[in-house]
């Protein structure tokens, strides 16, 4: 209902400290006022309480996305990335940074000032650069003829064009320059994600909290060498990083980039760190076809983006596909999931005001019915279409 009191739902309410089975959500304007259980809310109201109105959690937080709908986030044209966001809010992905991948370092600036000025707006939350430092052999679709050594002249340029609105960047910790350019951009305030590397357990271990100064591991398991007992390398070194809670790891919950045995032994090892994210890219709610990720052409043929090489490409998944993954394919509990998907990926990126459904947040929520399908989405305090 509307009034004095503003927008109040009524329902089994998931937050990160548990889960309410019959509770009341008081929004006041863009922030959560209060949540409360229905019987102690109905002590001080007259009036019934609201309509039941189903299962509602935090608005998902996706750190890892390129796009979706047919638009780009590596994209000089605001417009085109305010598209692309809207795609993700209106699923569910109340919360998103734009994601950019390997291109020539003047395009990389460009992109990074146009999303800037999206992260004023509210319209993203923050950027995240994927490259160009990654490495060769493990590069997936970046493109070969850009990446590099990290270089800390480039790491300025980005840092200036993001103007404060970078958030995450990936880097192979492997690569000679690696451990100046960490921690030039740890001294900014940006996350330091390790992904596409080849290295060894020990370097990519020794790369990550608390002594390291990465504290995230892009789409663990992709852009990685395979996790085998004599050669654990950096599948085996996030989760122990994540186990210890020194580090979050990334997993794309879609169903072709793990697999769901994968996905559990993830989340039984490493519980409360795991941040699923979609690594979507144009394609993401589009039928099969030919698009774009970065420079490259990418061919989607039922559902699976590919690069020439037949590299994954970026996801086609929403993060609400990646909740029910979790859930039903995954066996994670549903607080777990949610989690995962709303708290977890917040605190990786450093976003302290989405989340959680939890007095002063922003008021973002997703209302989901009995088979985790969305009824309807509020972001910022307003229903979306």
């Amino acid at each position: 209902m509307n009034g004095r009191r503003g927008l109040e739902l009524r329902g089994r309410v998931v937050t990160r400290a548990g889960v309410l089975d019959d509770a009341v959500v008081t929004v006041q304007g863009e922030r959560v006022a209060a949540v409360r259980p229905a019987a102690e809310w109905a002590t001080t109201h007259r009036e019934l309480p609201p309509e039941y109105v189903g299962t509602v959690i935090p608005g998902l937080v996706d750190i890892h996305t390129h796009g979706g709908f047919g638009h780009r986030f590596d994209t000089e044209d605001p417009a085109e990335a305010r598209a692309a966001a809207a795609f993700h809010h209106r699923h569910g992905s109340t919360t998103v940074l734009a994601s950019i991948v390997t291109a020539a370092p003047e395009a990389m600036e460009a992109q990074a000032r146009t999303l800037s000025a999206l992260v004023s707006d509210g319209v993203i939350a923050g950027i995240h650069i994927e490259g160009p430092f990654l490495s060769h052999i493990r590069c997936g679709a970046h493109d070969l003829d850009h990446l590099t050594d990290p270089d800390p002249a480039f790491v300025d340029r980005l840092l200036r064009a993001a103007d404060g609105r970078l958030r995450v960047m990936t880097l192979a910790p492997e690569r000679a320059g690696f451990d100046i350019a960490a921690k030039q951009l740890a001294d900014a305030g940006v996350v330091v994600a390790l992904g596409h590397s080849d290295a060894s357990f020990a370097r990519f271990r020794s790369a990550l909290g608390p002594d390291g100064c990465a504290t995230l591991v892009t789409h663990l398991a992709n852009g990685m060498p395979p996790l085998h007992h004599r050669a654990p390398g950096p599948v085996a070194a996030g989760l122990v990083a994540a186990a210890h809670r020194h580090a979050f790891v990334e997993l794309i919950g879609d169903g072709v980039h793990v697999d769901s045995g994968f996905g559990a032994l993830v989340f039984a090892t490493a519980p409360g760190r795991v941040a699923l994210v979609t690594d979507a890219m144009q394609a993401a709610g589009m039928p099969d076809g030919r698009y774009r990720l970065g420079p490259r052409t990418v061919t989607v043929s039922e559902g699976v983006a590919r690069a020439p090489g037949g590299s994954l490409a970026g996801g086609t998944s929403t993060l609400l596909q990646g909740l029910r993954w979790a859930v039903r394919e995954c066996g994670v509990p549903l607080a777990e999931a949610v989690s995962a998907v709303t708290a977890t990926p917040a605190e990786a990126a450093g976003l302290s005001e989405v989340g959680d459904l939890r007095p002063g947040l922003y008021a973002d929520a997703v209302v989901l019915d009995e088979d985790l399908e969305p009824r309807r989405v509020l972001r910022r305090g307003r229903w979306l279409a």
